[in-house]
């Protein structure tokens, strides 16, 4: 049997070299997306958590306007009851 010419050897070890580089940069690029899907769901935690804030604080500030009003509104239901006794 004839040896391969030393040109073929050549390319077969380099054929090699590429695919354990493919190997090697796949694993990479799969730890670095793994890295940052896994961010991705932090941030999405905290804005979530952050709107949900806002969501409270908002419902908050609309209950205490409603409470200033009806407050508003008993102490001049009362304020003209007083002058209205007086008369």
């Amino acid at each position: 049997m004839k040896t391969p010419p030393e040109s073929f050897l050549i390319f077969k070890e380099e054929l090699k070299k590429a695919q354990l580089e493919k190997e090697r940069l796949k694993k990479e690029y799969d730890l670095k997306m793994a890295e940052m899907n896994q961010e991705l769901h932090r941030l999405k935690e905290q804005i979530n958590s952050q709107q949900e804030m806002m969501k409270t604080t908002l419902e908050y500030a609309i209950k205490l306007e409603e409470n200033m009003d009806q407050f508003r509104e008993e102490m001049t239901h009362k304020h003209n009851l007083k002058r209205n006794t007086f008369l």
